[in-house]
């Protein structure tokens, strides 16, 4: 599917240019963001491997699938930031820039002399995001921190699991994911700050604060009244019936979200004897009465397969889907009539499906103006782009230590 785009309608961010400096998942998804919605995107890496990712498997004829899926529609520069002629460099390209996301341990971006304030010095409006662990202040600023360490940090893995078993990791990865999503909306919105007062600012997004976003609702309950999630599998503590449920031949996920649904799934699984007992009748008494609730919807589900349950509970307007697997799901129709599917040619890899920006606005294509790039492959094109710029100001010594 190509959303309609009429003939030279603009990008969201056609002229803006973003300097990255961001490895592994949560900053290079920010960028790839900014990069679909038009942004120039010039990825610096480092010449000891560059982003982290590119060494993760699996690898496809030396290029590994996780940097793949992140790295789209962006240019590649290799620089070595701890050297002058690489500080350089980086300093006339954030002079000419509109953002920089990073994703240095702190201190670090201000060692290698393109920190915040010194590069707002030579640059006013420039929009400076960094992506961290924990943030950029507080007592935990100066620790590194993974997708995982953030999960169980956050109480996210307690509250993950069956009752009767340990803490687990959620099977994606989440924070990293949204903590990109968080970082874009925060450039996005610096932007039109900046087309209000004229200046740039900084922002920031961190997988710590991500994480407890996250638990939002979870930790009103806490301050409440102490109380802490209960591990309920694929269920919830504050809706039933909601999770899955075994049939014949597989899994159908019921998410029963009010008590009209609760008389719909009656009715299509012959419960009507149950749908108003007060015991079942509202969410509050059926939370209340968790375990039996679910045994009553068990019995009926696993007499039927999949298929058969589904054409009950869609025919009667239940919220419920199959427990897919990933192939299941990627050969959904719907997937690619809502535009989710990307195809491009990439020069090692060869024919290239990526997943596209979740988001459609009208009359913008979603497309790969480029693929994901070599390791350096532009560094030659981009250099000579900045060649014939004056030389930005002199970094001052104690800025030019390198980490």
């Amino acid at each position: 599917m190509i959303v309609n785009n009429p003939a030279n309608r603009p990008r969201p961010l056609d002229g803006i240019r973003v300097i990255d400096f961001t490895r592994f998942i949560a900053g290079p998804i920010c960028t790839q963001y900014l990069g679909d919605l038009g942004a120039d995107v010039i990825k610096i890496e480092d010449p000891s491997g560059g982003d982290d990712t590119r060494a993760v498997p699996p690898l496809v004829n030396g290029e590994s699938l996780v940097f793949l899926a992140n790295n789209r529609n962006k240019r590649s520069v290799m620089l070595d930031l701890k050297t002058g002629a690489g500080r350089e460099a980086a300093a006339r390209l954030i002079a000419t820039a509109d953002v920089v996301v990073e994703s240095f341990a702190t201190g670090v971006a201000e060692r290698l002399g393109i920190g915040r304030e010194a590069m707002r010095l030579r640059n006013p409006r420039l929009i400076y995001c960094s992506v961290s662990a924990f943030g950029r202040s507080g007592p935990l600023k100066d620790r590194p921190g993974y997708e995982l360490m953030m999960q169980a940090f956050s109480g996210m893995m307690f509250t993950t699991g069956e009752p009767d078993g340990g803490p687990l990791r959620i099977g994606f990865s989440p924070l990293d994911q949204t903590t990109g999503i968080h970082a874009a909306s925060a450039v996005l919105a610096a932007l039109e700050l900046r087309h209000r007062t004229g200046e740039g600012s900084f922002v920031e997004a961190s997988l710590f604060e991500t994480a407890m976003g996250f638990m939002c609702w979870h930790a009103q309950m806490c301050w409440h009244d102490g109380s802490v999630p209960e591990r309920r599998g694929s269920g919830a503590s504050t809706s039933c019936p909601y999770q899955a449920f075994a049939a014949r031949d597989g899994f159908v996920l019921i998410a029963v979200g009010n008590d009209r649904q609760w008389k719909r799934l009656c009715e299509a699984l012959n419960l009507s004897r149950i749908a108003d007992d007060p015991a079942f009748a509202t969410n509050a008494a059926r939370c209340a009465n968790f375990m039996d609730t679910v045994a009553l919807v068990q019995a009926k589900v696993d007499r039927l397969t999949v298929e058969e349950c589904l054409d009950r509970l869609i025919a009667a307007g239940v919220p419920s889907a199959p427990v897919n697997s990933l192939g299941q799901a990627l050969a959904e129709p719907q997937l690619t009539e809502r535009g989710m599917v990307l195809r491009c040619d990439h020069p090692t890899v060869g024919s290239l499906n990526l997943m596209a920006h979740p988001v459609t606005i009208e009359g913008v294509e979603k497309t790969v103006r480029r693929p994901p790039p070599r390791y350096g492959e532009h560094t030659d094109e981009v250099l000579n782009e900045i060649k014939a710029l004056a030389p930005p100001p002199p970094v001052r010594a104690t800025q030019m230590a390198p980490s």
